[in-house]
């Protein structure tokens, strides 16, 4: 597999983005890895980089993005923070990779049984824990179809939540970031939600 340069880089659409991150889930749910030489990669990016995606993924040890997406060094940029929430610091560096560094799309990656989710249906309270839990409470008060058992003891309730975040998290993006929302507009990125099933390694996009 080549190291991206910025040719390559320039030929792909937020549209071929997207089809490289479904045919490399496919590739990670069948168990078949590229081959790569990681460390030729290594060498080759060691002046620049120039991946073709932004992904905003939970710290959950079982969703790494390079991983469930069949990625190699330098194809793209990883953000990671429990709950897969949005903040300043987020989108500065959202702002880096798109506006600067050229990737062509951004994904916001949920995943099912996540521990942030079901922290803030139960209403969490435990040191900085509490205000990042806070910025998921939105989901949980927008979940309209679960009218008993709203905690984390209720699985459907949980994953019900996760999707509502993650689309949160899309308008979020779109609403606090200009600099993103133009280049949405104007076709330069694009950006979409999904969430990785922890079981099956299987990616759902929101279409």
């Amino acid at each position: 597999m080549k190291t991206l340069t910025k040719e390559m880089q320039n030929a792909i659409s937020p549209t071929m983005a997207l089809d490289l991150l479904k045919e490399g889930n496919k590739r990670f749910v069948n168990n078949l890895k590229i081959n790569r030489n990681l460390l030729q990669q290594a060498n080759e990016t060691s002046n620049g980089q120039h991946p073709f995606a932004v992904i905003l993924s939970c710290i959950d040890s079982r969703t790494s993005a390079e991983l469930i997406f069949d990625q190699g060094l330098g194809d793209v940029f990883s953000v990671r923070i429990a709950g897969n929430i949005v903040n300043e610091d987020i989108l500065g560096s959202m702002e880096f990779g798109c506006k600067v560094a050229g990737a062509k799309i951004i994904v916001v990656l949920g995943h099912t049984k996540c521990g942030a989710i079901k922290g803030a249906c139960d209403n969490f309270d435990l040191g900085n824990l509490t205000g990042l839990i806070s910025k998921i409470k939105p989901a949980v008060d927008q979940e309209m179809t679960t009218t008993k058992n709203r905690d984390s003891s209720n699985s459907n309730f949980v994953e019900n939540v996760a999707q509502l975040n993650v689309s949160l998290s899309v308008k979020n993006i779109l609403l606090k970031s200009p600099i993103l929302a133009e280049m949405v507009k104007n076709d330069e990125i694009g950006i979409v939600g999904g969430v990785h099933d922890i079981s099956s390694g299987e990616v759902k996009f929101f279409e």
